[in-house]
């Protein structure tokens, strides 16, 4: 069937291209490569990131981890545990998503318990992810304490 020249395009012909061009890209002919989004790093946007991240073992950032478990703990589960303190502290990632996406630092520790376990914490710092956008944000998981399975399975879903 052939078009005339000015006739509208109905959304059935729409469709047809479309699903031609996706066999096609299926049948490899064109690369996907040059589909894929364009990448603008996080420092280069006009609402831009600056890739400044606190490290691993910054007390401000130990502090917000054991302050929010302590919180979770004793309001949700009412468990009486408390992280007392983390070592081996780690980095095991930095911006392994992308330039293009928000800036992480990816890390885990041993987190020492107040009942003298010991129990791996996977964490991320987020820039400007803070309260109003500002400032740092930590996201964590403590393994066999991820009662809601956030970051299961055993917090592999709080690392790059």
């Amino acid at each position: 069937m052939s078009r005339l020249r000015g006739a509208p395009i109905l959304p059935m012909q729409v469709l047809g291209l479309a699903t031609a061009a996706l066999i096609g890209l299926a049948a490899g002919a064109a690369p996907l490569a040059g589909l894929a989004r364009p990448q603008v790093p996080a420092e280069d946007r006009y609402d831009s990131f600056q890739g400044v991240l606190p490290g691993c073992a910054d007390p401000a950032v130990v502090e917000r981890i054991q302050s929010r478990f302590h919180a979770r703990e004793a309001e949700f589960w009412k468990s009486g545990l408390e992280i007392v303190g983390l070592a081996q502290v780690r980095e095991i990632g930095f911006r392994t998503n992308g330039l293009d996406l928000i800036p992480r630092r990816y890390c885990v520790a041993e987190a020492q318990m107040n009942n003298q376990s010991v129990r791996e914490v996977s964490y991320t710092i987020d820039e400007d992810l803070g309260i109003i956008g500002w400032g740092f944000d930590v996201e964590w998981c403590v393994a066999g304490l991820d009662r809601n399975y956030a970051y299961a399975p055993d917090c592999k879903m709080a690392r790059p």
